[in-house]
């Protein structure tokens, strides 16, 4: 093999390698990149159409119970919410021989779909009557939350108690 035909054996084998690694960087690597990327986005994808396809499954439950929900809210009317509550209370307060010494309702959101009320109360009777209030407060079909509450002792053996409550009611308001 004479000294031309080396440099050509030469000059053709490094253009080769130059060729595959430009070939390498310019067109193999983006090319796998890009079909890495594309597969995670086709996974992340069907994983979303699964959670899609579970929640097209449970459309008609989750209208019924968001139904159900706007129809147990308090009234959209602030007086006639009001006076549910103040109402329940008031039976709540009877039927567990609890002497309720104040009670004030305050509106705090006003949102584009739902209003919350929250009511403070202050009350005293003995143990049982206030576990009877609560047990009533929570068990009421009314959309109350208590928020806080505080049990305190009135005398030194703990016979006369005070109550101190913080609830609050949802008003979901109608899309019309």
């Amino acid at each position: 093999m004479g000294p031309d035909r080396r440099r050509r054996v030469l000059m053709v084998a490094a253009i080769v390698a130059v060729g595959a690694v430009a070939g390498d960087r310019v067109i193999l690597t983006p090319l796998l990149d890009f079909w890495k990327a594309r597969t995670e986005r086709v996974a992340d994808l069907e994983k979303s159409l699964g959670k899609g396809r579970v929640l097209a499954e449970r459309e008609e439950t989750m209208k019924d119970r968001w139904q159900e929900m706007k129809e147990r809210s308090l009234p959209v009317d602030m007086s006639l919410a009001e006076d549910q509550v103040l109402k329940s209370v008031g039976r709540w307060a009877r039927d567990s021989r609890l002497g309720v010494t104040s009670l004030k309702p305050r509106w705090l959101r006003d949102e584009d779909d739902f209003r919350k009320i929250e009511f403070r109360a202050a009350a005293e009777g003995n143990i049982e009557s206030i576990a009877r209030f609560v047990y009533e407060l929570e068990r009421d079909p009314l959309p109350l939350k208590i928020e806080d509450i505080e049990i305190a002792a009135r005398d030194e053996r703990g016979g006369r108690l005070s109550l101190s409550v913080r609830f609050s009611g949802l008003v979901i308001k109608d899309e019309g």
